[in-house]
């Protein structure tokens, strides 16, 4: 019997390392490792860290996580970019985001090899991920696993602002050192997520590449920055009260736990305990919802705020403010 299943134990092996050294070698070209440098008080320069990058277009930019590039103060910094090939390039810092811990990069080499970008909202637990990086310059780290939870919630800092960063993968494609800032792949050759912290012995974590993110990084390719709104409240999904089902359906609501006193919301009258269902109709199932909607253009205009208080729909009218970073 056990001599019988040796031959499909051997075809699986085989399959699975194929897959993994397919992707790996499709994918180095696209991973570069970076050198950040900071410049001394004597003008001279200093390596003050190391990552990793995705080759995002052929004309130069690449996408990184921000704690890579970003000093303490939230400063940006520059260094320099290393691929397989042996090729190094310098590059600049196009803009930051440690709210979603992304970064875009431009290189003074216009001639790269762009990896293709997925959607992490298909991916299910228990699929096939790969995680690439480049610790250092001429040879790819490469590790592979499966997707072993999706949905987490990883705690982001920009100055005294706080928040969370959705949906992110959990994988046990362990990350190595300098692995920050590369690339988590499907089978099928697509970037789903940006590797960005160790979560644990043998565990990862990774920024999806979502609709939400890749709005992120077309901000940061195009102004340098992202525009946020600010309501003020600290909020978490809830069952919508059965009553309201038929209506809004059996999708969650955001919960509000916490007003900020003289925030949008609370000059307004939004309070502890309402039930957020809609912003100017878009339906709110969790957090993420929100801060989705209160990017980009919401700031400094009025906005229909739909909620439950009671068990009675209230629509309340709030002017977000920009988030300071």
């Amino acid at each position: 019997m056990t001599t019988s299943t040796l031959p499909d134990d051997t075809e699986a092996l085989d399959a699975y390392s194929r897959t993994v050294s397919g992707v790996a070698e499709a994918l180095a070209p696209s991973v570069a490792n970076l050198r950040v440098v900071a410049r001394r008080r004597d003008g001279a320069e200093a390596a003050v860290g190391a990552g990793s990058a995705i080759v995002l277009s052929g004309d130069g930019f690449l996408l990184t996580s921000a704690h890579v590039v970003t000093g303490r103060r939230g400063a940006v910094r520059g260094g320099v970019a290393s691929f397989t090939d042996g090729r190094e390039t310098r590059y600049a810092v196009v803009g930051a985001d440690p709210l979603t811990d992304l970064a875009v990069l431009r290189t003074e080499d216009h001639d790269l090899q762009p990896a293709t970008l997925g959607d992490a909202e298909r991916l299910r637990v228990g699929q096939l991920v790969v995680a690439i990086g480049n610790p250092h310059g001429f040879a790819g780290s490469v590790t592979a696993g499966v997707v072993s939870a999706l949905g987490r919630s990883l705690p982001a800092r920009a100055g005294d602002t706080v928040r969370t960063i959705d949906n992110v993968i959990q994988t046990d494609a362990s990350l190595n050192p300098g692995n920050s800032g590369g690339a988590l792949v499907t089978s099928d050759l697509r970037v789903v997520g940006v590797n960005t912290a160790v979560a644990g012995m043998g565990l990862g974590l990774a920024v999806p590449i979502d609709h939400a993110t890749r709005r992120v990084i077309g901000a940061l390719m195009t102004d340098g920055r992202v525009r946020r709104g600010y309501l003020g409240i600290a909020g978490s999904p809830r069952p919508i009260p059965p009553a309201q089902r038929e209506r809004y359906g059996d999708d969650p609501v955001v919960a509000v736990g916490e007003v900020v006193p003289g925030s949008p919301a609370a000059e307004a009258g939004i309070r502890p305990d309402d039930l957020l269902v809609a912003l100017d109709g878009r339906r709110l199932t969790g957090v993420a919802d929100l801060q989705s909607a209160l990017e980009g253009d919401v700031v400094g205009t009025r906005v229909v705020v739909t909620l439950l208080r009671g068990g009675r729909e209230r629509q309340i009218v709030v002017v977000p403010r920009e988030l300071a970073s």
